[in-house]
């Protein structure tokens, strides 16, 4: 763990270009790249747009995992079969969910402008990925889809884990189905979906797998996020002293975020 670290972070301290990293220690130490990237007027539209992203799928994310946990909770025909389909886009690699939604979301033949025209909610094709207004919704839709299956199995687990004899005892008491939610389902999952929130989000801060192959950053860095800004810099720049320098800064706020969400589950559960 310590190695790659190191590297990054001894890569972000050397001026001068950079071009074989066998000699890296012969350049000088300078701390240039975080000037460079801290005064940068661009670092915080990035950080923005990745708060953006990451909130985007969380939000749906969560509610879409919690309505199918709560769903597959209950003993229904087919419970067993449904299970792993709900499951499976968890299972399927970022790239080829990319690549699906890319046919999905053109603007000439794509089938959700399609199903929108035949609703009647839109009356010309959207070219989602190619306008600045609609291509950071683009990219979170895919998002969603990949990611809404984990929510789905840790809630899950925590639903099971409930005893049955607090929904009775809810319902002896007259409990309808949402104060039973609120007093019993909820203080019970609370951790759980705290925990998964987290890990997920800190995944979703840093994702590149969906924004990269659907719009690489665009159009006009719409949808350029710390992690397409990294790639941006590294290998298309070559600029790898500045990339490195703003994962370090990612690293930083991934982190401060993580400890401070550690410490509200901390005291939440003790």
């Amino acid at each position: 763990m310590a190695y790659p670290f190191y590297v990054a972070i001894n890569l972000s301290l050397r001026g001068g270009e950079i071009t074989n990293l066998e000699r890296l220690n012969d350049l000088p130490l300078t701390f240039d790249n975080y000037i460079f990237v801290l005064t940068d007027p661009g670092l915080l539209d990035d950080i923005w747009r990745s708060a953006v992203y990451t909130l985007g799928v969380l939000l749906p994310a969560f509610a879409i995992g919690l309505a199918l946990a709560l769903l597959l909770n209950r003993k229904f025909p087919g419970r067993r079969i449904f299970r792993p389909l709900v499951l499976l886009p968890w299972a399927i690699p970022g790239v080829a969910v990319s690549a699906a939604f890319s046919w999905m979301l053109d603007a000439s033949y794509g089938v959700i402008n399609f199903l929108l025209r035949s609703v009647g909610l839109i009356e010309t094709n959207i070219a989602w990925l190619a306008d600045s207004d609609t291509a950071m919704t683009a990219v979170i839709i895919p998002t969603v889809w990949k990611y809404y299956p984990f929510f789905t199995l840790v809630l899950l687990a925590a639903l099971q884990a409930i005893p049955g004899e607090q929904y009775e005892a809810a319902q002896m008491d007259g409990a309808n189905s949402r104060k039973q939610f609120k007093h019993v389902t909820w203080p019970a999952v609370r951790s759980a979906s705290a925990l998964a929130v987290i890990i997920t989000g800190i995944g979703i801060f840093r994702e590149f797998d969906f924004i990269f192959p659907l719009t690489r950053g665009g159009p006009n860095e719409a949808t350029q996020t710390l992690a397409i800004r990294i790639y941006t810099e590294a290998f298309q720049y070559f600029e790898l002293g500045v990339a490195a320098a703003l994962g370090v800064v990612t690293m930083v706020i991934a982190g401060t975020v993580l400890i401070a969400a550690g410490r509200s589950i901390r005291r939440e559960s003790a």
